[in-house]
């Protein structure tokens, strides 16, 4: 057998096991999913649907917690139809997000989003559904490096951010800057929280310049690079093991945001010439036409293996459909390149909606 043919039968074999995993991962969703203890909604997938116009869109327009980089209304985008869509699941109606009611239910609660820049648009949407029923309520706004926070005063609840795009460490040894694979010690900051919310997976596809370290560090190897699907699994197998050891189910809430899609490549929706700059509607149906990206499948394996219970924000799919909702040429900087980010207000309002509606299941 020649080297190319090596070469092909290795990717081949490397898709037919994400396939595979996948596929036995699915077995365990229901198990995964939904949470211990609580009312599950008989029949229904949240995620399952299509996207529909509503006139009563969008919640909010202007919001204070907005980053200029998520902000499209004030950079200048001229449309506004993405902002007139909500989620319908196939089989039962989605709660329209109430600002008042999760203050009430969540009142001197405690909330974390941790993770990269998606988790960020996440917990910046978040403060503003709850800004907008509320807008004279009296809250502080705090930044300080890793650590953001928005405190709703009269009602004590506040939602963090921790800003850690690996979830796993990355630290100085004297090679360089280090991701290490095996040890998670700024978990120390996600202890006490009633909620949290974690997301990766954006930052493992930057190579060269764009990524923040030098050298991979896994058990006593220390790699110059390796496979990112596979460095991946070993982070979040790190991370489950933290849930399992450190949250009581009790006390604390765990969710996984899920993996949020780029529109980078128009070949996915056979307009091989462009990306998501200009795209002005949603995908029409209900399935994306090169299914789920890789990532999703090494999630679905870990959260199956976890001995805790976790809730898995399948928003994949549904934010695939969403080729309209980037803020491309109007992020903060007009580079016309963001197809990885979202608008706000915009799709993170539905993923909060998802998770309100699986908060008071």
């Amino acid at each position: 057998m020649g080297v190319n043919s090596q070469v092909f039968v290795s990717l081949l074999f490397q898709v037919m096991v994400l396939f595979l995993l996948e596929a036995v991962a699915q077995q365990h969703y229901h198990n995964v999913t939904r949470l211990r203890g609580r009312k599950k909604v008989t029949g229904c997938n949240l995620f399952q649907g299509k996207w529909v116009v509503d006139e009563s869109y969008p919640i909010y327009e202007s919001c204070p917690f907005i980053d200029p980089e998520f902000d499209c209304l004030k950079n200048g985008r001229p449309d506004k139809q993405y902002l007139k869509y909500s989620w319908q699941p196939n089989s039962c109606n989605l709660p329209r997000f109430s600002g008042t009611d999760f203050l009430g239910r969540w009142r001197g609660k405690k909330i974390m989003f941790v993770g990269d820049s998606l988790s960020l648009n996440m917990w910046e949407s978040l403060g503003c559904l709850i800004h907008a029923s509320v807008p004279d309520a009296k809250t502080n706004f705090v930044r300080t490096g890793s650590l953001s926070s928005v405190n709703f005063v009269d009602y004590r609840l506040t939602l963090y951010m921790y800003r850690t795009p690996y979830l796993v460490d990355m630290v100085r040894e004297r090679v360089g800057t280090v991701l290490n694979l095996n040890s998670i010690h700024g978990g120390d900051a996600w202890k006490g929280m009633d909620v949290l919310v974690f997301n990766s997976w954006h930052w493992w596809t930057h190579t060269g310049k764009s990524q923040p370290w030098d050298y991979i560090r896994d058990g006593h190897g220390l790699h110059s690079d390796m496979n990112r699907l596979d460095a991946f699994y070993k982070a979040l197998t790190t991370w489950a093991k933290w849930v399992d050891s450190n949250v009581d189910p009790s006390q604390t809430k765990v969710f996984f945001q899920g993996i949020s899609p780029t529109h980078y490549e128009g070949r996915e929706w056979n307009q091989p010439r462009k990306n998501c700059y200009g795209q002005a509607e949603p995908f029409s149906g209900s399935k994306y036409p090169v299914g789920a990206p890789p990532p999703v499948a090494v999630v679905s394996q870990v959260l199956s293996k976890i001995n805790k219970p976790v809730y898995l924000l399948d928003i994949t799919t549904l934010s695939q459909l969403r080729k309209d909702a980037h803020p491309s040429a109007y992020g903060s900087d007009g580079s016309g390149a963001d197809c990885s980010h979202w608008c706000l207000p915009g799709l993170p309002d539905t993923w909060n909606q998802l998770l309100y509606a699986t908060l008071m299941m």
